[in-house]
């Protein structure tokens, strides 16, 4: 392990937390994650943790909002990557006073994004006020001179492809499909595993310094029409094809209660606005992992579809 960064992971029992922990440890980087202790006694989490001890995970008990415990355990390590959910977001700007207090051993903080460039959407209510929240841990990180990365890992393959975001859904349409906007936008789909690889990847890498790691490999951009196309050929059937116009989706956003319509709202952003797919990556503000990572052996839309089949 010489060499390698400490790594410490705040909301390592989340969604995308119990993918980067286990992705730290094969990787080689000592690996701690920051737990609440109620958390070994609550059914959805204490498996997590239970598995993070049997690979050798350093466990340090304590809490974001319990600022003394926060910057002991970012004083043991280099590396600190939130993978905090929607509703710590804003609060993430205490890791950042905590990073400060602890000295200059932090080398990187990757804050919990992991979603769209907040700075390049073009958003409506209520996403666009879930997207402030990271813009200002951006702004807040910046502004204290905080080693960053930023990762912007798209759409998760096990949120969106297992059901095509049917509502009420719980597998892949076999007879009709509901398509927001035209069909035509291209949008990026990656698998949680792949994220995770990518992340760790990029915590030692001068390249990835103060910049946004954009995970946009060739073989997982795809409209939705190219999405129900690539299902159609694997199940041999064509399916019926209703489509929901921009215009309309800002209607149902309306008219709807949270959180549908936070969910629509980024539907919006990804299937109308393009907003994954609508700009260039700069070299001075961002980097693209597949061809930083050639090595990465990614799981490519079509081949996750199979599991389906």
């Amino acid at each position: 392990m010489a060499g390698k960064s400490r790594i410490l992971i705040i909301g390592g029992t989340g969604y995308i937390g119990k993918y980067i922990v286990p992705a730290a440890v094969k990787a080689g980087h000592p690996t701690f994650a920051l737990v609440r202790e109620s958390s070994l006694s609550n059914p959805s989490k204490s498996p997590i943790i239970q598995s993070f001890k049997n690979s050798s995970v350093t466990l340090i008990y304590g809490d974001m909002y319990d600022h003394d415990s926060l910057v002991r355990a970012i004083k043991q390590v280099d590396v600190v990557i939130s993978t905090v959910g929607i509703a710590q977001f804003a609060d993430q700007v205490k890791i950042v006073a905590a990073i400060k207090e602890a000295g200059n051993n932090i080398k990187r903080f990757i804050p919990s994004e992991f979603g769209n460039d907040v700075d390049r959407v073009h958003s409506v209510e209520p996403a666009t006020t879930e997207y402030a929240a990271k813009i200002k841990v951006r702004r807040a990180i910046e502004a204290e001179k905080v080693p960053y990365t930023y990762v912007c890992s798209h759409c998760f393959d096990g949120y969106f492809l297992p059901t095509f975001v049917q509502p009420g859904a719980t597998a892949p349409p076999r007879d009709k499909v509901v398509i927001i906007g035209d069909g035509n936008v291209k949008a990026i789909f990656n698998k949680e595993e792949d994220v995770a690889t990518y992340t760790i990847k990029a915590v030692d890498d001068p390249r990835t310094l103060n910049k946004t790691l954009f995970i946009k490999p060739p073989g997982n951009m795809l409209s939705f029409n190219e999405l129900v196309s690539s299902w159609e050929n694997k199940i041999g059937k064509k399916l019926e094809r209703t489509y929901i116009p921009g215009d309309q989706v800002l209607k149902d956003i309306k008219e709807s209660l949270y959180p549908t319509n936070l969910r629509l709202s980024k539907f919006h952003c990804l299937f109308v606005n393009g907003d994954q797919t609508n700009f260039e990556i700069e070299p001075s503000f961002g980097v693209e992992a597949s061809e930083l990572y050639p090595d990465v052996k990614y799981t490519t839309v079509d081949e996750y579809l199979n599991e389906f089949v």
